[in-house]
Protein backbone atom coordinates (compact mmCIF):
# COMPACT_ATOMS: atom_id res chain seq x y z
CA UNK A 1 0.00 0.00 0.00
CA UNK A 2 1.79 3.42 -0.88
CA UNK A 3 0.79 6.43 1.12
CA UNK A 4 -1.29 8.85 0.11
CA UNK A 5 -1.97 12.09 2.50
CA UNK A 6 -5.30 12.88 0.32
CA UNK A 7 -6.03 8.84 1.36
CA UNK A 8 -8.17 8.30 4.54
CA UNK A 9 -7.13 4.27 4.77
CA UNK A 10 -3.42 6.04 5.67
CA UNK A 11 -4.58 8.51 7.55
CA UNK A 12 -6.75 5.61 9.50
CA UNK A 13 -3.42 3.63 9.27
CA UNK A 14 -1.25 6.30 11.07
CA UNK A 15 -3.52 6.91 13.81
CA UNK A 16 -4.20 3.31 14.13
CA UNK A 17 -0.25 2.54 14.50
CA UNK A 18 -0.06 5.30 17.25
CA UNK A 19 -2.80 3.76 19.20
CA UNK A 20 -1.92 0.13 18.81
CA UNK A 21 1.58 1.00 19.68
CA UNK A 22 0.32 2.71 22.46
CA UNK A 23 -1.88 -0.04 23.99
CA UNK A 24 0.24 -3.45 23.06
CA UNK A 25 3.33 -2.06 23.19
CA UNK A 26 5.84 -0.92 20.04
CA UNK A 27 7.73 -3.87 19.84
CA UNK A 28 4.66 -6.26 19.86
CA UNK A 29 3.34 -3.96 16.83
CA UNK A 30 6.83 -3.57 15.40
CA UNK A 31 7.38 -7.31 15.21
CA UNK A 32 4.18 -8.01 14.33
CA UNK A 33 4.72 -5.99 11.11
CA UNK A 34 8.02 -6.84 10.08
CA UNK A 35 6.77 -10.32 10.53
CA UNK A 36 3.68 -10.40 7.99
CA UNK A 37 4.54 -11.55 4.62
CA UNK A 38 2.82 -9.63 1.57
CA UNK A 39 -0.12 -11.96 2.05
CA UNK A 40 -0.10 -11.72 5.67
CA UNK A 41 0.02 -7.39 5.07
CA UNK A 42 -3.02 -7.57 4.19
CA UNK A 43 -4.66 -8.78 7.75
CA UNK A 44 -1.99 -5.77 9.58
CA UNK A 45 -4.07 -3.18 7.79
CA UNK A 46 -7.18 -3.63 8.57
CA UNK A 47 -6.23 -4.42 11.72
CA UNK A 48 -4.64 -1.36 12.37
CA UNK A 49 -6.73 0.82 9.49
CA UNK A 50 -10.34 0.22 11.17
CA UNK A 51 -9.79 -2.02 14.88
CA UNK A 52 -7.00 0.41 15.77
CA UNK A 53 -7.04 3.69 13.80
CA UNK A 54 -11.39 3.71 13.53
CA UNK A 55 -13.02 1.84 16.25
CA UNK A 56 -10.27 2.42 19.35
CA UNK A 57 -9.92 6.25 18.35
CA UNK A 58 -14.15 7.34 18.40
CA UNK A 59 -15.24 9.41 20.50
CA UNK A 60 -17.34 8.15 23.35
CA UNK A 61 -15.47 5.51 25.09
CA UNK A 62 -11.99 5.90 27.04
CA UNK A 63 -9.57 3.68 26.22
CA UNK A 64 -10.04 1.92 30.03
CA UNK A 65 -13.89 1.09 29.09
CA UNK A 66 -12.42 -0.31 25.36
CA UNK A 67 -10.28 -2.80 27.21
CA UNK A 68 -12.43 -3.86 29.86
CA UNK A 69 -14.62 -4.52 27.05
CA UNK A 70 -12.65 -6.23 24.96
CA UNK A 71 -11.05 -8.60 28.00
CA UNK A 72 -15.09 -9.71 28.50
CA UNK A 73 -15.84 -10.75 24.74
CA UNK A 74 -12.39 -12.08 24.47
CA UNK A 75 -13.46 -14.28 26.73
CA UNK A 76 -17.04 -15.31 25.72
CA UNK A 77 -14.91 -15.51 22.12
CA UNK A 78 -12.57 -18.01 24.12
CA UNK A 79 -9.37 -16.77 22.77
CA UNK A 80 -6.79 -17.32 25.49
CA UNK A 81 -4.10 -15.71 22.81
CA UNK A 82 -5.93 -12.63 22.49
CA UNK A 83 -6.91 -12.00 26.32
CA UNK A 84 -3.47 -12.48 27.47
CA UNK A 85 -2.23 -9.92 25.13
CA UNK A 86 -5.60 -7.80 25.92
CA UNK A 87 -4.36 -8.01 29.82
CA UNK A 88 -1.17 -5.98 29.30
CA UNK A 89 -3.22 -3.95 27.02
CA UNK A 90 -5.93 -3.03 29.98
CA UNK A 91 -2.63 -2.68 32.39
CA UNK A 92 -0.88 0.11 30.16
CA UNK A 93 -4.81 1.79 29.96
CA UNK A 94 -5.56 1.91 33.41
CA UNK A 95 -7.40 -1.14 34.35
CA UNK A 96 -6.67 -2.61 37.66
CA UNK A 97 -6.33 -6.08 39.32
CA UNK A 98 -9.25 -5.72 40.81
CA UNK A 99 -11.06 -4.73 37.52
CA UNK A 100 -9.47 -7.39 35.59
CA UNK A 101 -10.68 -10.24 38.29
CA UNK A 102 -14.36 -8.84 37.85
CA UNK A 103 -14.49 -8.85 34.37
CA UNK A 104 -13.30 -12.41 34.28
CA UNK A 105 -16.22 -13.55 36.36
CA UNK A 106 -18.51 -11.22 35.35
CA UNK A 107 -18.14 -12.77 31.72
CA UNK A 108 -17.33 -16.79 33.61
CA UNK A 109 -20.89 -16.17 34.45
CA UNK A 110 -22.20 -15.33 31.26
CA UNK A 111 -20.17 -17.39 29.18
CA UNK A 112 -19.21 -20.38 30.65
CA UNK A 113 -17.21 -22.29 33.16
CA UNK A 114 -14.36 -23.61 30.11
CA UNK A 115 -14.19 -19.52 29.17
CA UNK A 116 -13.92 -17.73 32.05
CA UNK A 117 -11.20 -20.52 33.42
CA UNK A 118 -8.88 -20.16 30.35
CA UNK A 119 -9.19 -16.15 30.82
CA UNK A 120 -8.32 -16.72 34.52
CA UNK A 121 -5.02 -19.02 33.36
CA UNK A 122 -4.08 -16.78 31.27
CA UNK A 123 -4.68 -13.59 33.11
CA UNK A 124 -2.90 -14.99 36.64
CA UNK A 125 0.24 -15.97 34.10
CA UNK A 126 0.19 -12.09 32.85
CA UNK A 127 -0.55 -10.33 35.68
CA UNK A 128 2.39 -12.74 37.48
CA UNK A 129 5.08 -11.94 34.98
CA UNK A 130 4.22 -7.90 35.39
CA UNK A 131 4.62 -7.77 38.60
CA UNK A 132 1.10 -7.20 39.99
CA UNK A 133 1.43 -10.06 42.73
CA UNK A 134 3.37 -13.30 43.58
CA UNK A 135 3.39 -17.04 42.63
CA UNK A 136 0.28 -17.19 45.49
CA UNK A 137 -1.38 -14.82 43.29
CA UNK A 138 -0.94 -12.02 46.83
CA UNK A 139 -1.19 -8.58 45.29
CA UNK A 140 2.28 -7.23 46.14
Amino acid sequence: MTEDANNPLDTLFKQGLATRRSVLGAEYVDNSLASANEFMMAFQHITTEWCWGYAWNRPGLERKTRSMLNLAMLTALNRPAEIKLHIKGALNNGVTVDEIKEILLQATVYCGIPAGLDAFKVANQVLQEAGQFDQDGEKK
